[in-house]
């Protein structure tokens, strides 16, 4: 190849010359009156790289705020739901509302909740028990 002490050297400027180009046309541009041109691409570069991270931060400070876990309250398996929405319980089906105070089973309008408590004795199992049901008319409601 080469001898030794041969004074070949070889700098290697791959890089500069995209730079030298982008520099010589933002000075041209600047220099003819068209800087606005360059601080307008400036400024969406900018916005470009600030958008994602102010996103990722709101996201983050928005789920925080509503993003509510707690228990089924028929089940009590563990559900994470979004305030002031409707949610299904995977394990017992049951449609639950998802509040600040947490989990609630969702009744609909006019539904009324009602708790069934067991009066009969211990000693009668298997004997049936009569109930008697009266059904009263809608009220009016001044509200």
């Amino acid at each position: 190849m080469y001898p030794q002490g041969s004074n070949n050297y070889q700098i290697n400027f791959s890089g500069l010359g995209c730079w030298l180009t982008v520099l010589g046309v933002v000075w041209l541009l600047s220099a003819i009156g068209l800087g606005w041109i360059v601080k307008s691409i400036a400024f969406i570069v900018v916005l470009i790289l600030v958008t994602p991270v102010l996103a990722y931060f709101g996201f983050r400070w928005w789920l925080k705020r509503n993003l509510i876990e707690g228990n089924c309250p028929v089940c009590e398996t563990q559900l994470a739901g979004i305030r002031n929405t409707q949610t299904v319980c995977p394990n017992c089906r049951t449609q639950l509302q998802v509040s600040k105070q947490g989990f609630a089973r969702f009744t609909p309008e006019g539904t009324v909740e009602v708790n069934a408590v067991d009066v009969t004795d211990g000693n009668r199992s298997g004997e049936a028990v009569d109930v008697s049901v009266e059904v009263l008319p809608p009220g009016d409601d001044e509200n």
